[in-house]
């Protein structure tokens, strides 16, 4: 299983970027993942630092599809992938959250599913070899072909529910997940992502699971720090549902806390349950950030060699 890092939501230049993609590079980590949030465009200052630093993989987690159509998006990303070189990209989307859509984009949540199949219809075949795409739905249109002969960047879908896992499996090459447990990805997530890639004649789909890490012998201390923004974020109806599957006391009980054994155990448990990749969000403070972020990215080496 590869274990790669969270670059984080607050970047606020491209030089941020460029300087969390090198370091991340420079400790031996295999890829790193940068949210679209409301601040740079993450697919533009990723071609910029995919130029300077060569080797790791990068990775979107996750551009929204609101307002974003599929064939500029298509665009961006073959451009990210051109200037990154083969097999170094991954464009992770999703459909975010209601307060989000609407409150941003001003697009309604209801039929985002239906929104999200359009976009992927058209956007997929606009990532592989023929670059073509036609498709003329209720919510989306895209007829275009793209002369472009560069690398394609893989293609994977921000999927927690059942009709979004099978969106993914049948359209895209994976999943990344936040907020899911080892329980919900063995028993819920990995075998309907998996049958839904099968049914289409697809390969073993990519599970890509992010959650947040940290090697430390304050456990107390760490729990109550991590906590605080996991209970924040489960109060979003999609992870709230991931909370209730994973049937846990507390949201932090899914997170990655202890010694490097009790860590490596947890990691160990998440391959078992079909992970294929580790997104590791290190939640740290002092020399715990250095502790988690050496015994990650040696347990990654040793997971490869």
């Amino acid at each position: 299983m590869r274990i790669s890092l969270w670059g984080g939501g607050d970047a606020t230049t491209v030089k941020d970027v460029v300087g969390r993609v090198g370091a991340a590079a420079e400790e031996g980590f295999e890829a790193i993942w940068f949210p679209q949030t409301a601040s740079i465009d993450a697919l533009t200052a990723l071609a910029v630092a995919a130029s300077q630093v060569g080797g790791i993989h990068v990775g979107t987690a996750v551009v929204p599809i609101q307002g974003r159509h599929p064939i500029p998006l298509a665009q961006q990303a073959l451009t990210l992938a051109d200037a990154a070189g083969p097999g170094r990209v991954t464009l992770g989307v999703g459909v975010t959250h209601a307060p989000v859509s609407e409150g941003w984009y001003g697009i309604p949540y209801a039929g985002i599913v239906e929104l999200c199949a359009e976009e992927l219809e058209a956007l997929a075949p606009l990532l592989s070899d023929a670059r073509r795409a036609d498709v003329a739905g209720s919510r989306v249109t895209a007829r275009i072909t793209l002369p472009l002969s560069v690398p394609a960047p893989g293609l994977v879908l921000a999927a927690l529910g059942p009709k979004m896992l099978d969106l993914a499996g049948r359209l895209t090459d994976g999943t990344v997940t936040w907020m899911t447990g080892v329980n919900t990805l063995g028993r819920d997530v990995v075998p309907r992502l998996r049958a839904a890639a099968a049914a289409a004649g697809r390969p073993d789909p990519r599970v890509v699971v992010g959650l947040p890490v940290c090697v430390t012998d304050d456990v107390a201390g760490a729990r109550r720090r991590i906590g605080k923004a996991m209970s924040g974020a489960a109060t979003m109806a999609s992870y709230r549902r991931m909370v209730a599957a994973e049937a846990v006391a507390e949201p932090v009980d899914m997170a990655l806390i202890g010694d490097a054994g009790e860590v490596g155990e947890r990691i160990e448990a998440l391959a078992a349950a079909g992970a294929t990749e580790l997104l590791a969000n290190v939640v740290a403070e002092g020399d715990e950030v250095s502790r988690t972020r050496s015994f990650l990215a040696s347990w990654g080496r040793s997971a490869s060699s």
